[in-house]
């Protein structure tokens, strides 16, 4: 990859063309999805987006490390060889069924190699494939898509998006009509609405961050879904970031803030990047009928109503990225957050989950005399 260096001061480099490349085509859009041992909400997933009623974009998945044969299967259900189907008495099956007309073409590009220059239409296949060549957390994971998207210098936008999410065929539609109202806004959210409960909110756009104690909550979360009574404006005053299973952000916010930052692994990089944006003077969105259904809980276990179902490993980076966020950000709040694993050390001695008492001093050990961990570093 080649062109000017940019590097916010705490994002990840990037490798960008120049920016009246990027942005010379504002309308078009990068649908970033990432993937892990779960190919099939990926296809789920993208039998939706591929419904979109917007016309110009293109969407990249990316791999990380799966072990499953999740590429080998996105291909063939691609080829029109693997059926998948929603179950026909789902209320969301409308939205990936009867299956979007096949073969889909696709087009495959190793780690590191950047896909050609082209024009500023939406050329070659509409879906993309990148082998990220093993598991280094959410944030490296989609900063491969990222960096493709950047690199093509024909996008204006890109929309992250958990690859365990079925949308309707507006939602992007709505969330650049949010763009289109807002000079400066950077990132926006959409209505996220439980998958098995489509009319109960799981978020309305994104969070509010409690500093002292170093949690956050959902705006919204588990009010019953009306549209008729959402504030778009008043949802907007309360965020502190956008939630994560589904982000648009622009191509100059890219250019100006960075990627997200990969020293969390797992949770708190969308409040990482929230925080920079808000550094560098962009605001949030929140686009109130952009719809995403999202599948609670299926990549770290675990659900709001079953916490303690929640894998050792999500637990371990879920505390430990609230310590790293806690620290760049706001380290003047770093007495209270401690003082908050141990309320949450106590909460695992009530569930009898003994084993992540030792992780939890452990995290507190690191913080404090040391260095966290990072993915290759810990199994389970």
């Amino acid at each position: 990859m080649s062109g000017p260096v940019r590097r916010s001061p705490e994002g990840s480099q990037i490798a960008a063309p120049e920016v009246r490349d990027l942005l010379v085509n504002p309308g078009s859009v990068c649908v970033c999805i990432l993937n892990w041992n779960g190919w099939r909400d990926t296809i789920e997933c993208l039998e939706s987006v591929l419904r979109s009623d917007f016309p110009a974009f293109q969407v990249v998945v990316i791999d990380n490390g799966s072990t499953d044969g999740s590429l080998d299967r996105i291909k063939e259900w691609a080829a029109g060889a693997r059926a998948f189907e929603t179950p026909p008495d789902h209320p969301l099956a409308g939205f990936s069924t009867p299956p979007v007309s096949k073969p889909v073409q696709w087009a495959a590009y190793p780690l590191g190699a950047a896909p050609p220059r082209r024009s500023t239409s939406i050329p070659g296949a509409p879906l993309v494939l990148i082998d990220a060549g093993g598991n280094h957390g959410f944030a490296a994971g989609m900063n491969v898509g990222l960096r493709y998207a950047l690199s093509a210098g024909r996008f204006g936008h890109v929309w992250l998006l958990n690859n365990d999410t079925v949308v309707s065929p507006d939602s992007l539609s709505h969330l650049l009509a949010k763009f289109a109202s807002q000079p400066r806004l950077g990132l926006c959210g959409a209505t996220l609405l439980y998958y098995d409960e489509p009319e109960r909110v799981q978020a309305l756009g994104g969070f509010r961050h409690n500093m002292w104690a170093g949690t956050s909550s959902h705006i919204g979360q588990d009010l019953p879904y009306d549209a008729t009574a959402i504030d778009e404006a008043a949802v907007e005053a309360r965020m502190h970031g956008v939630q994560g299973a589904s982000m648009l952000v622009s191509a100059s916010f890219l250019l100006e803030v960075g990627l997200l930052t990969e020293d969390y692994f797992l949770y708190f990089e969308e409040h990482d990047w929230a925080a920079r944006a808000k550094r560098a003077g962009f605001c949030f969105g929140y686009a109130a009928g952009s719809r995403v259904y999202h599948k609670e809980g299926r990549s770290t276990g675990g659900t709001r109503l079953m916490p303690q179902q929640r894998s050792i490993t999500a637990d371990f980076y879920q505390l430990q990225s609230r310590i790293l966020f806690t620290r760049r950000f706001y380290p003047y709040a770093l007495p209270s957050v401690y003082a908050g694993l141990v309320i949450a050390a106590l909460n695992r001695l009530r569930r009898g989950q003994y084993e992540r008492l030792p992780m939890i001093a452990g995290i507190v050990f690191r913080s404090l005399f040391g260095r966290p961990r990072r993915a290759a570093e810990r199994s389970g």
